[in-house]
């Protein structure tokens, strides 16, 4: 098995559903292969930031220098899990995934995109569309959309301004620390305004499944007469594969 790097606190709540994910995941890989309890659990170390400063770091979209501070963060928890002996690492967390491109810099180790694994999950669903969910950062870039494209799938058009922070809004106010019990109504509203029949719709916030606790582990679900990507899910399992299989 290979050591798993898992960079979080952003926000906790997904972070432990993550470590959660890939232990429960490990259960059930070696349980189909006839192995006795204790099973095997990979090998993790988790460097966890701090979300009230990394939110503060936040820069501007199109200005590269104004991320350098939120870029730094991220990348000396790398070099923290790489002096920890990790074989790879993820970011359990979309937001950052924006900047992964500076991220990586002088990093040694792999870092397993988020999306990736997404793309390639939505492209088995064979929906031609998609709407992509997330913070102001994931919802204002491009890069699912760039991801999507090359599988062959449309994402939206860049939501308005007032949608985007109704998101965000919705975010920090329903999902911080988990799931609160109007977070699935709110959420459900938004999908029905703004996601056409046959629409896969991806919760590109690692908060946003634990509206659906029944699916925390399902890369694609139906719920509420909606097809949902789940792209925490799909990237534990090619945290997985990567460290199980590989």
């Amino acid at each position: 098995m290979k050591k798993i790097g898992i960079l979080g606190g952003v926000g906790w709540a997904s972070t432990v559903d993550y470590y959660r994910g890939i232990a429960e995941g490990a259960g059930r890989y070696y349980t189909e292969r006839g192995y006795s309890s204790p099973l095997p659990v990979p090998p993790m170390t988790i460097e966890s930031v701090t979300q009230s400063e990394t939110r503060a770091l936040r820069g501007e979209p199109g200005d590269e220098d104004s991320w350098a501070a939120f870029d730094a963060v991220f990348r000396n928890a790398m070099f923290s899990l790489e002096r920890s002996g990790c074989d790879f690492a993820i970011i359990a967390s979309n937001t950052p995934h924006a900047r992964l491109h500076a991220i990586r810099e002088g990093v040694s180790i792999d870092i397993l995109s988020i999306f990736d694994a997404t793309a390639e999950t939505t492209a088995k669903t064979g929906a031609a569309n998609a709407l992509v969910l997330g913070t102001t950062v994931t919802m204002q870039a491009d890069n699912y959309a760039q991801h999507l494209s090359a599988k062959g799938i449309k994402a939206n058009e860049r939501l308005h301004e007032a949608e985007i922070s109704e998101m965000q809004e919705m975010i920090d106010e329903d999902f911080y620390g988990g799931a609160s019990k109007k977070a699935r109504t709110r959420l459900l509203q938004f999908c029905n305004r703004h996601a056409k029949p046959g629409t896969a719709i991806l919760l590109a916030c690692t908060e946003l499944p634990l509206a659906f606790p029944d699916h925390l582990d399902d890369p694609v679900f139906k719920s509420n007469g909606h097809l949902f990507v789940n792209p925490s899910a799909a990237h534990v399992s090619a945290a997985l594969k990567r460290a199980l299989e590989d």
